[in-house]
């Protein structure tokens, strides 16, 4: 396996619950809870799970767009928890995020060319503005676009055009990571498709790692080497996307690949359904957090929370199934 170029390791994030005149604190949302995880040079690690089970909220807090309440995040070999907001600033050149929605992730005010150029003059990586414009040429094109739309602003374009020009100002800096947060959940299918094709050839090209947070599995499947799988602020299991789809053995990650439907109409499936509703982050389960809708659970379930454990070596789940 390639070098390991970022470690989250026991990553939290609290939202507090404050009420009354005083903004008394009275409780807190759990957004995170001791999320653990490596990624490896070069791969696309792929996050999942459903709505409000903490994914985008980890991968803002990975580049301290959110303050993590506790926790690590180590980025070549640097602790990036503990770096001051300047040193952080500097180390955003090598973090950068493809945000969810391309409508709200751009200035409505300026122009394509001012939009992609602006990381290149916050970071003084160019002299003059003759050299700005030439780069900011080369980036519009790589992404598919041409150099006669950089003096449009971005209500003239698309969905799918808005999100290439996200793409190409995240490039902007010749990052090493990229963070692409929903980055097609917005997107018609057809334009979802070609951005995919579009960040797979960068990450060719251009020798990315990619951190693909998305609550489609389909997408997911297509486009990342590792699968991490979330429910409610945790990681209930990680693996290579073929063994996590083929074989999935937590029962929230069976019971959401159930749902995934299937091109081939003589292939039946049994659909998984978990009982009751998602649990509030505010107020989450004993134990483990899936067991008042887990159809396999025991005695043990409510009351000690399952680590994230190895099954084999390259497969870790937590789920007391295969902690015994």
């Amino acid at each position: 396996m390639a070098n390991v170029i970022l470690e989250v390791e026991n990553l939290k994030k609290y939202f507090p619950i404050k009420k009354g005149w005083l903004k008394k604190t009275v409780g807190h949302v759990k957004a995170i809870d001791d999320v653990s995880f490596k990624v490896y040079q070069g791969e696309t690690f792929g996050l999942v799970g459903e709505s409000g089970c903490g994914k985008s909220t980890t991968g803002r807090s990975l580049l301290r767009l959110i303050e993590p309440t506790d926790g690590k995040i180590v980025f070549q070999g640097k602790n990036l928890s503990e770096l001051s907001r300047s040193e952080m600033r500097r180390m955003r050149r090598d973090l950068q995020i493809i945000f969810q929605d391309p409508f709200a992730s751009l200035d409505p005010r300026q122009k394509v060319r001012d939009i992609i150029a602006e990381p290149l003059i916050t970071h003084k990586v160019f002299n003059t503005k003759a050299e700005i414009n030439r780069e900011v040429e080369k980036l519009i094109e790589v992404v598919g676009l041409n150099q006669s739309q950089l003096d449009r602003q971005p209500h003239e374009f698309s969905g799918g055009q808005r999100q290439r020009i996200g793409i190409a100002r995240a490039l902007a800096l010749k990052p090493k990571v990229i963070i692409a947060d929903e980055s097609v959940s917005a997107l018609d299918v057809s334009i979802q498709s070609q951005i995919l094709n579009l960040i797979k050839q960068l990450q060719k090209d251009f020798g990315l790692t990619f951190i693909f947070i998305s609550h489609d599995l389909s997408v997911v499947k297509h486009i990342s080497d590792r699968v991490a799988v979330m429910y409610l602020g945790r990681i209930v299991e990680i693996a290579d996307k073929d063994e996590i789809y083929e074989n999935p053995l937590h029962p929230y990650s069976e019971a959401l690949l159930s749902a995934v439907p299937i091109p081939d109409p003589t292939v039946k499936r049994e659909r998984i359904m978990l009982q009751g509703d998602l649990p509030s982050p505010s107020n989450p389960p004993s134990g483990c957090p899936l067991h008042p809708r887990c159809p396999k659970r025991m005695d043990i379930c409510s009351q000690v929370r399952p680590n994230l454990s190895w099954a084999n070596e390259s497969h870790a789940v937590a789920c007391h199934l295969f902690n015994e």
